[in-house]
């Protein structure tokens, strides 16, 4: 029988985590190198990149910064014909980079609006994807994870068009899942809960809010992203090998709570 604790090592593979210079990405990277992946750290800003990649490096960990706006269909070619010629290949895809520009009702969007979410949180993550396709077939297959949300199951007053765009994510990870199972790719999603990252502040930093939002979790508590990591890992290596088209929700019961 092969080792349960061998299926979780990512020794020699290669992973691209958009959205890692901070927060869900940043955990989810260290987590993935920290298994033996070789991760390339990617967000907009080069500098950021940059540092992280170079804490993991000084920790021992191989990992390399390629900035890319995933709202920029060159930008997200560049960031694999880089990885590809840094590394000889890809097997992991996390889709982490997301925006929500505005918190408001959906009669309130306009069309500019829905076409930067859409753009960034569904576009970016269905061109990356098929980007990367060729690379993972000529390495014997791959991992991608789609980093959705609870809202794109059960959505929340404010969060319209954000909801709308991680509910396209999911059936994104399916589509991709149910076409690609023949070459060995797999695509899940996972959709996170309240987790205390940049991105969400706007939630946990009103005290007030934040009691009321976590008073009626079972899990009585907001998530740090390091509890997102392990999900993430499981989902890139072969422990999760027969596992693709799922959707993974990490949310201290949110979706139970009512």
């Amino acid at each position: 029988m092969n080792s349960i604790k061998g299926q979780f090592d990512l020794t020699g593979k290669i992973a691209i985590i958009t959205g890692s210079s901070k927060g869900i990405g940043a955990a989810m990277a260290r987590g993935l190198a920290e298994f033996g992946a070789k991760v390339v750290i990617s967000s907009r800003k080069q500098e950021a990149v940059a540092k992280v990649a170079g804490e993991l490096r000084a920790e021992g960990f191989d990992a390399t910064g390629i900035a890319c706006h995933v709202g920029d269909a060159d930008q997200l070619k560049n960031l694999v014909q880089q990885t590809v010629a840094t590394y000889g290949g890809i097997d992991i895809l996390i889709n982490n980079a997301a925006t929500n520009p505005v918190y408001d009702g959906v009669e309130k969007m306009d069309a500019e609006v829905f076409d930067k979410i859409m753009n960034v949180n569904v576009r970016a993550c269905f061109l990356l994807a098929n980007l990367c396709h060729p690379e993972m077939i000529k390495r014997g297959g791959g991992s991608i994870i789609n980093i959705a949300s609870v809202e794109g199951i059960r959505p929340s007053t404010g969060l319209s068009l954000y909801s709308v765009s991680k509910a396209a994510l999911v059936m994104l990870s399916k589509t991709q899942a149910k076409e690609w199972g023949m070459v060995g790719i797999r695509s899940n999603s996972i959709c996170p809960g309240l987790v205390k990252t940049k991105f969400s502040s706007a939630l946990w930093q009103n005290e007030k809010l934040l009691a009321h939002m976590t008073k009626q979790l079972p899990s009585g508590k907001m998530a740090m992203p390091e509890e997102m990591a392990g999900l993430a890992v499981f989902l890139a290596s072969n422990a999760s090998s027969y596992c693709t088209g799922q959707t993974f929700t990490a949310d201290g019961g949110y979706l139970i709570a009512g």
